[in-house]
């Protein structure tokens, strides 16, 4: 996860849940004139609005100290001060959350290099006389104090997406406009971020308090990351701290983008659903309705303990670095970003290693989107994303958790395997460093009675750019099965992978390649910032011949905002301008059965899957080219001109034992 620079969609929203909820103005606040204000900075100096009157224009920021997208246009506000201070235009930071004390605004202050005046709004007054609601927003006022622009301060982020740059820096374009002497050509836009946290008056009747019940809601569901030192931009562990984040609370929820959990519940139950039930929401929206009372104190519960660190449950057997020295992230890296990074680490296995538990740690939250952990083992070769052989050992996304596989189950990791980091970096304006790392919990292989492996769901044609994703295509889709399984083995969960242009995601369980599937696993809203791996609660058992099949769809048209260009089809790659279609499921195999993967009956399976014309899972004479059909002869067990890809892979693993003896 990258932290608060990630979380930005899970905070940000268009809706209100309820018009009893302060709302956002339904009129235009261009044109509005803007009285004199008095308030003091976080050193105690009083400044007024009247201090800039030789000024041609005025800038009025609304930030907060702890609003995820606040955080980022800090410096890009000073960046602009220091642009047009020698021009005439005055900046100022207003804050007027109620839960940001002057210590926290100081601090702001210093981090983002700000030496415009941040003063602390009491009250909100000047946020109720001006009219903001969210932070950041800006009040663009010209030399009569007269509000010229309204809005964002440009278009990088928004509702569920982050652009690697602006596509329209709407407060330069503004100010330069004006400068010049010309109206603005948009004046107004939408401010998108956290509500402000605005004094309110709680209803002393309500039955729903912080003390009682929403305080119990948020250690189960939010207080995991929302504390101190954890990935959430916030803590959500005091009363004045989380009645301040109400509003943004309710709004979230209600928008369904917090707790991050994207499975439709018609399919499946899954041990890390961290979703909120129908009641437990109507609580929230109560206690904010009402003000968000606090209670009696002494109905608080018991404070939980949280491991600090590591979320493994113990402390990790090995720890690995991606590097001995960290990387250098650019500050801006234009519109492609970051290519990925890999780095190989030797971790000196010198015999197998039987894996139960991983976790990736990321050195700068900042910056670092994500990680993915692969063992490569000896005779293992890196192709695109991963090389024959290797396996994916854990990984590091938003929303996700430590692997701690069931007890009796392992991963086994072959001697001499090396670890790869595949590291995807996301630049937030200041050049920064990252050395990341990744903890290993293992154990005896005399306790191990499952071996676990990771597999996947492909589509070969589309992972050999033999098509593209159509532009300005809003539903292309891609399909994908895995070979047949070749023994009994248990299913435990998934993790769907696709990139910007991912649209939704779809597992079923089949018993032909072909035929109807039992839906597994539904995402019907992909979202490439939270990366989930559902674990399944009861694990499934899979059959010899059973079919794992993923349906994924793609938006590559501009109502797509994470979309980088409709324009281009998309072809498969690594890189986030690609895209890709992985979906990645953990199998359990008893060790009894549990020997080297059958490559017989995977390449059968490709085999017939190539040449099946009419597809239905097997191949027929008419369908063999006039040069393999002595191999499709000799394949045929039954001679009754058809060969299964039982039949194909029989011959094949006969074929195998003939060469070696």
């Amino acid at each position: 996860m990258r932290g608060f620079y990630r979380l930005i969609s899970g905070f940000l929203s268009c809706l209100l849940f309820t018009s009893t909820l302060l709302a956002e103005p339904t009129e235009s606040l261009v044109g509005k004139s803007v009285d004199n204000f008095k308030l003091q900075d976080f050193r105690g100096k009083q400044v007024q609005l009247e201090d800039a009157r030789d000024q041609k224009l005025v800038v009025l920021a609304f930030l907060g100290t702890e609003c995820p997208l606040a955080k980022l246009y800090g410096d890009r506000l000073q960046k602009l001060a220091d642009e047009y201070e020698t021009q005439g235009v005055a900046f100022y930071a207003i804050m007027s959350n109620q839960q940001d004390s002057l210590t926290e605004i100081a601090a702001y202050a210093r981090k983002h290099g700000i030496k415009f005046p941040v003063l602390k709004d009491p009250g909100n007054r000047v946020a109720d006389q001006i009219g903001a609601v969210r932070t950041p927003e800006i009040f663009l006022l010209d030399q009569s104090r007269t509000v010229r622009y309204h809005g964002r301060v440009d278009d990088q982020y928004g509702v569920g997406y982050i652009r690697d740059e602006p596509k329209r820096q709407d407060l330069k374009i503004a100010i330069t406009e004006l400068l010049a002497g010309k109206p603005v050509s948009v004046a107004s836009t939408k401010p998108l971020g956290c509500f402000i946290g605005r004094i309110r008056e709680p209803d002393p009747n309500s039955s729903v308090t912080y003390s009682n019940q929403i305080a119990r809601l948020l250690q189960k569901h939010c207080v995991e990351c929302h504390r101190q030192g954890e990935i959430a931009p916030f803590e959500l562990t005091e009363y004045e701290e989380v009645a301040g984040w109400a509003e943004t609370i309710a709004e979230v929820v209600r928008d369904q983008r917090m707790p991050p959990w994207h499975a439709d519940p018609a399919h499946g139950k899954f041990s890390n659903d961290r979703s909120l039930t129908k009641a437990e929401k109507e609580l929230i929206y109560q206690w904010v309705e009402n003000g968000a009372p606090e209670g009696d104190p002494k109905e608080l519960p018991e404070p939980r303990t949280y491991v600090t660190g590591w979320k493994l449950p113990q402390k990790p057997d090995a720890v690995f670095y991606m590097d001995e020295k960290p990387f250098k992230v650019p500050a801006q890296a234009g519109k492609r970003g970051v290519k990925y990074q890999y780095f190989t680490v030797d971790p000196g296995f010198k015999e197998d290693k039987w894996l139960t538990g991983a976790e990736a740690l990321p050195g700068n939250r900042a910056v670092v989107h994500h990680i993915l952990v692969f063992a490569r083992p000896p005779q293992g070769k890196r192709v695109r994303v991963f090389g024959e052989g290797d396996q994916f050992l854990v990984g590091y996304v938003p929303g996700s958790r430590e692997v701690m596989l069931p007890e009796g189950m392992a991963k086994k990791v072959p001697a001499g395997s090396k670890l790869v980091f595949q590291m995807h970096y996301t630049p937030i304006g200041t050049e920064q460093e990252d050395r990341s790392k990744v903890g290993l919990v293992f154990t005896d292989e005399s306790k191990v009675t499952h071996q676990v492996m990771t597999a996947h769901v492909l589509n070969h044609e589309f992972t050999r750019r033999k098509f593209p994703i159509d532009a300005n295509n809003d539903n292309f889709k891609i399909e994908g099965t895995s070979p047949p399984s070749d023994r009994n083995m248990l299913l435990l969960g998934f993790m769907p992978h696709m990139h910007l242009r991912g649209k939704s995601f779809r597992y079923e369980l089949r018993k032909t390649p072909d035929g109807p599937g039992e839906v597994l696993l539904d995402v019907p809203a992909f979202d490439f910032n939270w990366q989930t791996a559902y674990k399944i609660e009861k694990p499934i058992p899979l059959e010899p011949g059973d079919y794992i099949h993923c349906v994924a769809h793609f938006n590559n048209s501009d109502s797509n905002l994470s979309n980088p260009d409709p324009d281009k089809p998309v072809y498969w790659g690594d890189q986030t301008w690609n895209e890709m279609m992985i979906g990645y499921f953990n199998v359990a195999v008893p060790r009894e059965e549990a020997k080297a993967e059958n490559r017989a009956q995977a390449v059968a399976f490709r085999l017939v899957l190539k040449r099946d014309k009419n597809k239905n899972g097997q191949l027929e004479k008419s369908e063999v080219p006039l040069v393999e059909l002595p191999v499709f002869f000799r394949a045929d067990q039954n001679k009754d001109d058809v060969v299964t890809v039982n039949e194909l892979a029989d011959m094949l693993e006969k074929t195998r034992g003939n060469k070696e003896e």
